[in-house]
């Protein structure tokens, strides 16, 4: 049983090396190079190194106390390295870099200022005793990173220039409504923990009064913001970075974010009256004023 267990996992690594290679491939397609190396595709084996270079000391010392900080250093990392070896820069590729580094510095210091309090992320469990398997966690973070990033980096080191325009002010505008919501979402959750009268309770306030989730809500907007605003410029085999939100809504809603939530709060308040009215009163992901 261990032996297919783990046949799975190193499939899945192959899996996940696999579409970072194809990614890293198709967003090169006519963007910068160092030297004979394309730019695009050294940000996506960065994406990969950083984080198994951090895996290394975790998995010794047992602890996924730094890894939503890597992925967050990650994707400062890679912006950073495609700014510095991108042909040229305009205005939209320099708005894009900015925009990932701020939505990057934000979560990364909320993530990791939240486990600091909490001492653990319930995520690894059972994972982190199990090397092979928290090698694969911190693997697909890396392809996270590249695959979502990968329409702003396409971007950076594209070289193709056009005006900003309806479309590209558009992205922007989808891309902070996105950030406000994420981040008041996560602010109100924070303030609503940090209250000790709501010792054992489950947020039903806010934003939280309109989506059972609207920091994942948040997440997928903006991305998709980033998206709009890369689409104009990107060309050929470039456009497969577009897959970015749709790889972001798709761990969020089939994978790691809702199902994991959804299971832990049936566990902890199903049953309960007023819990089990908040859940047929209020959206899984989408919000909606409870007037409406």
């Amino acid at each position: 049983m261990a032996e297919r267990s783990n046949a799975n996992i190193f499939g899945a690594l192959l899996i996940a090396l696999a579409a970072g290679a194809l990614l890293s491939w198709a967003g090169s397609d006519g963007g910068a190079r160092i030297g004979a190396l394309p730019v695009f595709a050294v940000c996506g084996a960065l994406a990969f190194a950083i984080n198994w270079l951090v895996f290394v000391p975790s998995a010794l010392a047992k602890t996924e106390h730094y890894y939503d900080l890597t992925g967050g250093l990650t994707y400062i990392t890679v912006t950073i390295v495609a700014v510095c070896f991108a042909d040229t820069l305009d205005l939209r590729a320099a708005l894009v870099a900015a925009m990932v580094i701020l939505w990057a510095l934000r979560l990364s210091t909320f993530l990791f200022l939240r486990i600091s309090k909490s001492g653990k992320d319930d995520r690894f469990d059972t994972i982190k005793n199990r090397p092979l398997r928290f090698l694969l966690a911190w693997t697909l973070q890396g392809l996270w990173v590249l695959v979502t990033a990968g329409a702003g980096l396409a971007v950076i080191t594209g070289g193709a220039h056009e005006p900003l325009g309806a479309v590209g002010i558009a992205g922007i505008a989808t891309w902070v409504i996105g950030m406000l919501i994420e981040s008041i979402a996560d602010r109100q959750k924070s303030k609503f923990r940090a209250d000790p009268d709501n010792a054992g309770r489950f947020i039903d306030t806010g934003l939280w009064s309109w989506s059972r989730h609207p920091n994942y809500f948040g997440e997928i907007v903006l991305w998709t913001g980033m998206a709009i605003l890369a689409w104009p410029v990107l060309h050929g085999w470039q456009l497969a970075t577009l897959v970015s939100p749709f790889f972001v809504a798709f761990l969020l809603i089939r994978v790691s974010g809702i199902p994991m939530l959804e299971a832990k709060a049936d566990e902890r308040w199903g049953g309960l009256p007023e819990y089990e009215a908040y859940k047929r009163n209020t959206p899984v992901l989408v919000p909606k004023p409870r007037s409406l």
